[in-house]
């Protein structure tokens, strides 16, 4: 994933090279065993728990993404304990905290109330994770740290229209709204890596895009903060160097928000992405389709401090 691959590139960067990372094609991580079994080989001494599971926050297959997310992180977190791994970071996500929460975010604020309904999905096994990190370090004496982040982009984010988060979502689909504008079907079909026209328009329409418009759902009011991958790379690799859970343990709840502390709406991303892609048509706020209630800014001042 874009965190992933972001903190291997980084890593290597800063001269660490005893590196493990499996693909998911090498490694089930749903597969007990199987991470049991790699746990028990490799032996490895710091985890970075990047992976999890991602389709729009689970709106499209709200199973998949819960009960994917939900085992594989127990299946890591269990095999680093059983195998003694010195230090683990975890990361949960904005998308966790109540619907409700007050902008910007605490750390504490993580149980005051109900999850947004179309986050449940992909929030409530962070939740989980949290404090399955903070239950084995109060039980086990381990050493695991859980980050909370804000919505993440980089040079390798998921652009696929049914999984990426709303960032790399808006660049692909002004992209691809610009190629139809200048008649660039060829591009469009290699984009897209379809043969026939009329499949492509099909699916575009689905997601709202057109040679004379995009469109949004909702209204674009609402407020994200965002983090380049390269920024929480750097972060977390701080963190493991130089945060421990005894370090935290006194506060509520023992994790830690990073953000960038730069807060935009959705309606300003659009137009800033817009002309920077030079997208010459429309944008259309669609109010009569789903929209998220909630302003997700963190406030990250505890890590800063």
């Amino acid at each position: 994933g874009t965190l992933g691959k972001t903190l291997y590139n980084t890593l290597i960067d800063e001269g660490f090279n005893n590196i493990i990372i499996k693909t998911r094609k090498e490694l089930d991580l749903v597969d007990q065993k199987a991470v049991a079994d790699f746990f028990a080989k490799e032996k490895p001494q710091y985890v970075f728990l990047c992976a999890a599971k991602l389709d729009t926050l689970g709106l499209f297959t709200p199973a998949d993404v819960i009960y994917e997310n939900s085992v594989l992180q127990a299946n890591i977190i269990h095999s680093s304990y059983q195998n003694n791994v010195k230090k683990l970071v975890f990361y949960g996500s904005a998308w966790a905290y109540p619907q409700k929460a007050i902008n910007p975010i605490k750390e504490e604020n993580l149980l005051d109330g109900k999850l947004d309904l179309k986050a449940i999905a992909y929030g409530l096994p962070k939740i989980i994770g949290t404090k399955m990190c903070e239950s084995y370090n109060l039980q086990h004496g381990t050493n695991f740290i859980t980050l909370y982040l804000a919505n993440l982009y980089g040079e390798t984010t998921e652009f696929d229209l049914q999984k990426a988060k709303v960032l790399p979502a808006l660049l692909r689909k002004f992209h691809l709204a610009k190629l139809l504008d200048e008649n660039k079907i060829d591009e469009v079909l290699k984009d897209l890596q379809m043969n026939s026209l009329e499949q492509a328009m099909e699916y575009l329409q689905k997601f709202g895009v057109s040679k004379d418009s995009v469109e949004i759902w909702g209204g674009g009011s609402v407020i994200r903060e965002f983090i380049h991958a390269k920024d929480l790379a750097d972060a977390s690799i701080y963190v493991m160097k130089n945060i421990d859970f005894k370090d935290i343990v006194s506060s509520n709840e023992p994790h830690l928000n990073v953000g960038s502390g730069e807060f935009l709406s959705i309606k300003e991303l659009a137009f800033l992405i817009k002309n920077i892609v030079g997208f010459k048509g429309e944008i259309v706020f669609n109010n009569s389709k789903p929209d998220s209630t909630m302003d997700r800014m963190l406030d990250s001042s505890r890590l800063q401090n």
